[in-house]
Order: structure tokens, then sequence, then C-alpha cells
């Protein structure tokens, strides 16, 4: 029973301090209604200046609309009349300008009746000086007419002369003409017969070589079998092959008549790629080649008259693929028989 007690004392002794919290909890309830209510009458009167001030804004909007509007219909009345008034002007122009066409014609008129009138005015003291001289005009003409006539027949004389001397001397050129197709034919024949030997004789001395063959009448030279990449310098196993082409020229030429005018001609050729070297391009190289395969021929001792070099860079392939052994194919040194 005491410890029932207890409890319920216990129990009552919470209850004054509940009723504490609520009112506490209560008075903030109404403390924050009350700042509630001042807000929204606050943001009421804020909203209705706003509202206030908004509809002025409008009002001051469609007035300048009204304005622009205005001011757009004036400016379009304005367009209007500078359009009038330009077509106007440009009519004005127009108009002076065919007067000043009808003034410029006139005037033209007038020039022209004046000039013609000096001419009529000079023709009158013509005719009239003509009338005392004409006589003594007619015999000078007729005079003149004598003597050009005897002039007359001795060109006519000179020119039969010289007629016949042209005739003479277009006979002459005629036959000289064809003695001298008749010689170029022979020493072409000859030439043809001693290229044929020389042909032949290299297709002796060159059987069997690695890096050397045959387009129609050249023999072709790997360029890597006479030269190191990007230099015009022979190695050793270049000179040993030139050398023996060297012999075979220096035995033909001592067969060959000095009145044929022959020519080995020695053509470089290179790929399409670049070069990184002294010289500046392909052209350049393969130029330098030529001119390197001249010279140990010449001090091989083939006649340097009968040794022409020339060098084509990359703009004659025989193969332009881009593949390695296209590019390998277009390295080359080329040697013909040639007239000079």
């Amino acid at each position: 029973m005491s410890r029932i007690r207890r409890s319920r004392g216990e129990a009552e002794d919470y209850w004054p301090g509940f009723v504490d919290a609520l009112a506490t909890l209560l008075l903030v309830v109404v403390f924050l209604l009350a700042l509630f209510i001042a807000a929204q009458f606050t943001l009421g009167r804020v909203l209705s200046s706003k509202d206030a001030a908004l509809e002025d804004a409008r009002s001051r909007l469609l007035a300048l609309a009204d304005m622009l509007a205005l001011e757009k219909t004036k400016t379009n009345t304005a367009n209007d009349q500078i359009a009038r008034l330009q077509v106007t002007l440009q009519a004005a122009k127009n108009a002076a300008t065919a007067q000043a066409a009808i003034i410029s014609g006139l005037q033209t008129q007038i020039e022209s009746g004046t000039t013609a009138l000096a001419q009529v005015s000079e023709k009158l003291a013509a005719e009239q000086q003509l009338s005392k001289t004409a006589q003594t005009e007619i015999t000078a003409l007729t005079a003149q007419l004598a003597a050009l006539n005897a002039q007359l027949a001795s060109l006519r004389t000179a020119l039969e002369a010289a007629e016949a001397k042209d005739a003479t001397q277009k006979t002459q050129i005629v036959n000289l003409g064809k003695r001298l197709n008749a010689a170029l034919a022979r020493q072409v024949s000859e030439l043809a017969r001693y290229k044929s030997e020389f042909l032949a004789k290299m297709l002796t001395v060159m059987a069997d070589r690695e890096g050397v063959r045959i387009e129609g009448d050249r023999f072709v030279f790997e360029s890597d079998v006479l030269f190191a990449s990007a230099s015009a310098e022979l190695n050793e196993a270049g000179e040993q092959q030139l050398a023996v082409i060297a012999n075979a020229i220096i035995e033909i030429a001592e067969q060959i008549p000095s009145k044929i005018e022959w020519v080995i001609r020695v053509d470089g050729h290179t790929d399409v790629v670049p070069i990184r070297s002294k010289y500046a391009s392909n052209w350049e190289l393969s130029t330098a080649r030529a001119l390197s395969v001249v010279r140990f021929f010449e001090a091989a001792g083939v006649p340097p008259t009968h040794l022409a070099a020339a060098g084509f860079g990359q703009y004659h392939p025989l193969d332009r693929g881009r593949s390695a052994e296209a590019l390998a194919k277009n390295r080359r040194i080329e040697l013909k028989m040639d007239s000079r």
C-alpha cells in the first residue's frame, strides 16, 4: 500500500510541469501566429504597391507604343514623300540630260555647218586659182608621166632578169637540198649500222651481269649497282662495270668514220623520294650521277666530243608504283648511242 501511494504521489508531481510546458508551447504558437499575421499584412501592402507600380508601367508602355506607332506612321509618310521627290528629281535629271544632249547636237551641227562653209570657201578659192594654173600643171604632169613610163620599162627589165636569176637559184637550192638529204640519209644509215654493232658488242660484254638490263636501244644500269644512296660518287663495283663498257666504246669509236657525228648519251634518273644530302633536289642528283659516269669514260679514254650527260630527276619513271621494287627500278643510269 505504501508503494502504491508513493507512486501516485510521484505522478501528481509531474503534472504541474507538464502544464507549464504546454502553456509555454501555446505562447510560442501564439507568438509565431502573430508574426505570420504581421508578415502577411506587410507583404500585402508591398504587393499592393507593386501592382500599382506595374499598372503605371503598363500605362506608360501603352502610351509609348502609341507614340511609336505614330512615329512609324510619320516615318512611312516621310519615306513616301522622299521616294516621290527622288522620282521627281530623277525625272528632272533625265530631262536635263536630254536637253544637254540636244544642245550638244545643235552645237555639233553648228560646228559642222561652219566647217562645211569654210571648206566650200576654200574649194571656191582653189577652183578660181586652178583656172589660172591648170594649164601649167597639166604640162608638168605630162612630162612626169613620160619619165615614170621610162622608169617602169627599166624596172620591168630588171625584174625579168631577177626572176630568171631567182629561178636558177631555186633550182640550185633544190639540188643542194636533195644532195644534203641523201648525205644525211647515208650518215643515218651508217650510224644505225654502227649502233647495231655497239648494241651487239654491249650485249656480249654485259651478258649475265647483275643490275644491267636492255630497254629498247638503251642499256640500263641500276643506280644501286653504281652509287651509294643519295651519292654521285662511283663505287668500286660500278667502276669495274663501266671500265668494260668504256673499252667497248673505244673499240667501236675506232671503227666509226670521222664524218659521222655520234655521241654516247648518259641519262641519270632517280625515284620520287626526296633526298637529304648536299644536293638540293633529285634533279641535281641525277645530273651529278650522269656527269660522274661521263667523267669516268673520259678518264678511261673515250673522246669527250662523243660524250653527253643529262639529268631527268624523278620525272621519267619506268614504274609509277611506290613499292621498293618500283623505286629501285626507277633509280637508274641509261646509256644510248645517238646522233649529235
